[in-house]
């Protein structure tokens, strides 16, 4: 039966694809009988991807899609189809790829031209609508195209054939040869210590990302100058107008090289891995301000993320009612009226900024106090802080892609329960388990979803979200002690096995193998803003054969040696499986007999954040096994520290494991 000539996206859940609900176009969502409309009428697919808090999507939309003259061409000569890229990212990776292979830059919106077999063989991204930006309008877009499809089908058809061979090839290929994981960080990490921005932190040029991949590469890499740079990319950052200094929380992107004009939208997965690198930042410098900044993010995803569920949501706008940022910008008129006499000591260390090309309020920044100033003195602007956040929370707010997506909770629940363990927060805590128990309970037939809102539930999920839940329950068992998390991720990784594992068995695809509307199967080895699924599922695995009794150790090996094979032949996008094999080489496994249940270790291990470190609580006789075959007297408090295959003299005292954990986290080779 022939789908309607109207749009159908109102029974949508995602508020992407519902903010296109009433346009004129005929959008249909990503399904089986859109992909049997095009083979069946004969007509070139129009996939359009974005995501709800994207300004250019919203700027198309408005310019194009809502054009009752636009919308009659592409309904004539396409099939449209609209995805959200947060709901379905196995089909934004595809055509992502795609645009990459033709040599075009990437972004969103991603405008994809496909035949009837959902093979692309032209695209872009942003079209204006008419020609401009050195770009052709859209409708001179669509008539070229559907000229060419009328003309020259056949060679469409073969182009678009060969391109989705080669998509295919880069996304789903096999193992090259064997490469040294500890080789790999520390090329990698040069590499990456070679493009950083000296004077301003980050990335050098413009625009600037929080680039977390590339961070953590650095981190692990344990050496001085490349954790400095860690360090002075943080500082910089957060004292930008990229972090919002009122409300807490990180921006996705600045559009300048100083961190200091951001593109408003705030994403959860971005302040979910801020979270743990300021974690890591202060467990190891102890600078008060990344414990401020720690606690002003927990803060806004408490208070403007968190939903009713328990669950986090996805992203805020950048746009508040048709103006980038405006629900975020001051004038200095505006400050004064809310701070009065403190007006004048509050601009002795913020400032507000109006550079060349910015059209809006000035943004609030202070890069040139990026310092921590003191105890009564970030105190006493914190308070004038409060009075700023309390007067815009007043004002019109930036919309909320409110759907609950689990691979990005599972990042924030890990984050959260690293953040409670490190200031001791029993209530960040318990945010994090009630984030946990709600994905928990949310699965059918024993398996997870990748989306939720609204009761309705996008299945199956994808192998980052058993992954993400995987290492948050790992999480969750490291600040808790409590075996159910664990038992709940080894059910996971059963599934994750069953669903997800490639033929070789020594590799997982993003998709499950009953995912039935999809042009191919892609394995997810290429990190985004975000680490890519397969390291991911190697630091899942990982984790879990750390902690629990069960025989991993062999099976993450062999995924992560497969996983760092295939990175020869991807150009880019390969720090997370290059992180996380290190990761398996550089593990380490502390275990903390407590047995009266008086916590003397553990305020100690919790005081040194390491992500190579693995932390077990021992409270009664269950056994543990070391893995060098040592004893664990599970009657007598002793701290029990393995590196590798070798472990340390039991710790009888505190300090004595202070000392081992500070040496641990300084080299992994001094032992």
């Amino acid at each position: 039966m022939p789908l309607p000539a109207k749009n159908l996206l109102a029974d949508e859940t995602s508020p992407y694809l519902l903010q296109h609900k009433d346009n004129p176009v005929h959008w249909r969502p990503w399904t089986a009988d859109a992909l049997r409309e095009a083979r069946e009428t004969g007509k070139p697919i129009l996939l359009s991807v974005g995501y709800a808090a994207c300004h250019w999507c919203h700027v198309m939309a408005h310019e194009s899609f809502e054009d009752p003259e636009v919308a009659e061409v592409m309904n004539r000569y396409f099939v449209n189809i609209k995805v959200d890229r947060e709901e379905r990212p196995e089909i934004d990776q595809i055509y992502m790829a795609s645009l990459s292979a033709m040599g075009e830059q990437g972004g969103w919106p991603l405008t994809m031209f496909l035949d009837f077999d959902a093979q692309p063989f032209w695209g872009g991204t942003y079209f204006p609508p008419r020609q401009q930006y050195g770009r052709p309008g859209f409708q001179q877009v669509l008539h070229a195209v559907n000229e060419a499809w009328q003309n020259k089908q056949s060679e469409l058809l073969k182009s678009a054939s060969v391109l989705s061979a080669h998509v295919k090839a880069q996304l789903a290929s096999d193992a090259g040869g064997p490469v040294s994981p500890r080789t790999a960080l520390e090329s990698l990490a040069a590499k990456i210590h070679s493009m950083i921005d000296k004077d301003l932190g980050g990335l050098r040029g413009a625009p600037k990302f929080p680039n977390a991949p590339f961070m953590r590469t650095l981190w692990l890499s344990q050496a001085d100058d490349h954790r400095s740079a860690v360090i002075e990319s943080l500082t910089a950052m957060l004292a930008g107008g990229i972090y919002d200094h009122v409300g807490g929380g990180l921006a996705r992107y600045s559009t300048d090289e100083r961190w200091l004009v951001p593109h408003f939208e705030k994403m959860l997965y971005d302040n979910a891995q801020l979270l743990r690198l300021l974690c890591w930042a202060y467990s190891e410098t102890a600078n008060e301000l990344f414990r401020i900044r720690i606690e002003e993010t927990v803060a806004w995803l408490l208070r403007e993320m968190r939903l009713e569920s328990g669950a986090f949501a996805s992203s805020l706008d950048a746009d508040t009612r048709g103006v980038e940022g405006k629900t975020y910008l001051w004038t200095r008129a505006q400050i004064a009226d809310v701070l009065g006499d403190q007006a004048d000591l509050f601009f002795e260390t913020f400032s507000l900024a109006s550079p060349e090309h910015w059209d809006g309020d000035p943004i609030l920044h202070r890069r040139h106090q990026p310092q921590y100033l003191g105890a009564a003195r970030e105190t006493q602007l914190r308070s004038m802080l409060d009075k700023l956040l309390t007067a815009r929370q007043k004002r019109d707010q930036p919309g909320r892609d409110d759907k609950v997506l689990v691979d990005w909770n599972g990042l924030t629940i890990s984050a959260l329960s690293e953040a409670a363990r490190l200031l001791q927060r029993p209530d960040w805590l318990n945010a994090a388990r009630q984030a946990f128990r709600f994905v928990s309970e949310s699965m059918r037939d024993g398996r997870v979803p990748h989306s939720l809102r609204e009761g309705k539930a996008v299945f199956p999920g994808l192998s980052s979200d058993y992954a993400c839940m995987i290492s948050a329950a790992a999480s969750l068992f490291q600040s808790t002690a409590e075996q159910d998390f664990l038992a709940q991720a080894n059910d996971w990784a059963d599934k994750l096995r069953s669903w997800y594992l490639d033929e070789s068995g020594t590799g997982y695809y993003l998709s499950a193998s009953d995912a039935a509307d999809l042009p191919m199967r892609i394995r997810g080895d290429v990190d985004e803003a975000i680490p890519s699924a397969t390291s991911q599922i190697i630091e899942a695995l990982l984790a879990l054969s750390m902690l629990s009794h069960e025989t991993l150790n062999n099976h993450v090996s062999d995924v992560a040696e497969s996983a760092l094979g295939r990175t020869v032949r991807q150009a880019y996008g390969q720090a997370g499986v290059v992180y996380a094999s290190a990761l398996v080489e550089m593990s380490k496994k502390l275990l903390m007999v407590e047995p009266d249940n008086q916590r003397v270790f553990v305020p100690v291990a919790n005081r040194h954040l390491d992500p190579s470190r693995f932390d077990i609580v021992i409270t009664d006789d269950r056994p543990q096994s070391l893995p060098d075959g040592m004893s664990i007297n599970a009657e007598k408090r002793a701290a029990y520290l393995c590196i590798g295959k070798v472990c340390l003299p039991p710790f009888e005292t505190p300090e004595a494991l202070d000392a081992a954990l500070r040496q641990a986290g300084q080299a992994t080779t001094s032992w």
